[in-house]
This record gives structure tokens, sequence and C-alpha cells, in this order.
């Protein structure tokens, strides 16, 4: 099916792209993927496409020093591409480099984005998982000004986000940690290239001990969610010998879910419960170790 008709600008600044976005009926266009289809099968019906590409400022990834020098956090543009973002292949980030390499093919990669993949909310998108695993914040720009929103806080369902039409997400920015380790495992579905359930899962592992885990999972609901069993179980289990640790943690992932589990033509819930746990088994055991083995974190 054609797209409907629309007007098209490309702005070349954020100040220009800005002014752009608060005409009513605009919306922005960064990669693509996810676009293009809604405006071929007319779902989206936009008076203006505002093209982002022109946006260099929006791009690149970068280590930056907060709270005068005590903290390290890793910066990553929103117009930063999947494919850019694995050439840096910034340390201290395994679980969101995991869910990156992920997504699509590698010409979806050259030409999709980081913000876009997480501004578009698809439920079975992999890279919010990471961020969500990763306690990143997601930082934009509208009329008002700046606001940061947690990674948690963001998507709120299918296609769904705190986003409002006039801003732009400019940059996601994760914390760096010399004790942490990260992974993303996903179970893919064969037809669809999606992820049917994905988990990612960030642990800090200090005097061999497993603290502060977090482990995420999309493709399950509508919007990424915390598997607060599964944090619980963990927290404070021997990194040593973890094994039987990390599977009795995952044996619990599907409870304490807050959201409905999916239920379409394309996986049902019991598929999805199912396939749960064992996704979920392989980030935490790639986490510890990775936790474990890490030496410290440099850019």
């Amino acid at each position: 099916m054609f797209p409907p008709r629309f007007d098209y600008e490309r702005p070349d600044s954020l100040d220009a792209a800005l002014d752009a976005l608060a005409e009513e009926g605009a919306i922005p266009l960064a990669g693509g993927h996810d676009l293009i289809p809604l405006l071929k099968a007319r779902e989206r019906d936009p008076g203006t496409v505002v093209d982002l590409g022109g946006l260099a400022e929006l791009r690149g990834v970068e280590r930056v020093v907060t709270d005068e020098g005590a903290t390290e956090r890793l910066s990553v543009g929103a117009l930063t591409t999947d494919a850019d973002l694995l050439d840096a292949d910034p340390a201290g980030v395994d679980g969101l480099l995991d869910a990156t390499r992920a997504v699509g093919d590698a010409q979806i990669r050259n030409r999709g984005t980081v913000g876009g993949n997480l501004a578009a909310a698809h439920p079975a998108s992999d890279i919010p998982a990471a961020t969500l695993a990763g306690d990143a914040r997601l930082h934009l720009v509208g009329p008002d000004g700046d606001r940061t929103v947690p990674a948690g806080e963001f998507a709120t369902g299918d296609h769904e986000t705190v986003r409002e039409g006039d801003e732009l997400l400019t940059r996601i920015s994760l914390p760096l940690s010399p004790t942490a380790g990260s992974a993303y495992s996903r179970k893919t579905h064969p037809s669809t290239g999606y992820a049917s359930v994905g988990v990612a899962a960030r642990v800090e592992v200090v005097d061999g001990v497993v603290t502060d885990p977090r482990v995420a999972a999309v493709g399950l609901c509508e919007a990424p969610v915390r598997l607060a069993a599964v944090e619980r179980e963990l927290d404070g289990a021997d990194a040593g010998a973890p094994v039987a640790a990390i599977a009795d943690a995952a044996e619990r992932a599907g409870e304490r879910v807050e959201r409905s589990v999916r239920e379409d033509h394309v996986v049902p819930a019991d598929q999805r419960r199912r396939l749960l746990p064992g996704c979920a088994e392989a980030a935490v055991s790639s986490a510890v170790a990775r936790a474990v083995g890490r030496e410290g974190v440099a850019v």
C-alpha cells in the first residue's frame, strides 16, 4: 500500500527540528524502519515528516564524567546508528552491545538508530531491554527545555512512550562500573525476526557476591518489564559458584510480572512464558561471568 501524502522537512539544527515538530501533525523520522511500514499501512497520517538525518549533533558515543569525577557514564547520541555503536565497541555496556547486534540484519543496523529504536517502542525490540536492565537515562528536549526520564518510565505500551509530540530524544546515558557485567539473550521468532522473548541482565559482583541485579524482558509484555522475582533470588548469590542460584532464579522469571503477557497470532502467551526462563538464565549467566572477569572499564 502507498503511504498518505505529507510534507517533508529536513532541518539542519536541533532548534530548527524542534520548530518543525511544533507544527500540528508533524512527526520525526530517524532510521525509518518502524515509521515507513506504519505509513504504508496507513496507520500514521502525518501532516509533515521531519527528517532528523541532518542533525549531526545527535550522533556519537563518548564517556562522560559526572559528580565531580566520582562516576562515569556512557553517552550515546540518539541518532547514532546501531552499526556505529557496534563499531565504537565501548567497554562496560556488553548488554547494550549484545542487544544491538540482535537488531535486524546488517542493512537495518546501518540505517537504524539507537534512539529511534527506543522511541518506536515496539514491544519486541531488543535495545529497550538493555537500557532498562542497564539503568539508563533517556534525555529529551522540547519547547519547555530538557528533561531526563529513567528507562523504566519511558515506554508505556505498544508503540507508546512518555515523549511528547514536540519533543526529541537526544541521547541515552548508562552508568559504568568496574565491578559490573551485563548481557542480553533472546529467542528469535523465525518468521518475523523479532524477539519472541528477550532478556537483559546487569549485575555487580563485589567481594564475590552478586549485588544490585537488574533483569528486564522484552517481547513478554506490551512494554519492557523488570523481572523482580529473578532479581530477588540473585541478590547476594555466590558469584564463584553461581550455576544453581542462577537456574533457581531463572525458573521464577514469570513471577511478579506486573503486566499481562502478550498474546498474538505470532507467539502465544504460554509459549512466551516457557521461553522466558531459558533466556533469563543465559543472560544472567553471561552477565555474572563478565562481571567476575572484568578488570576495569575503559572506552
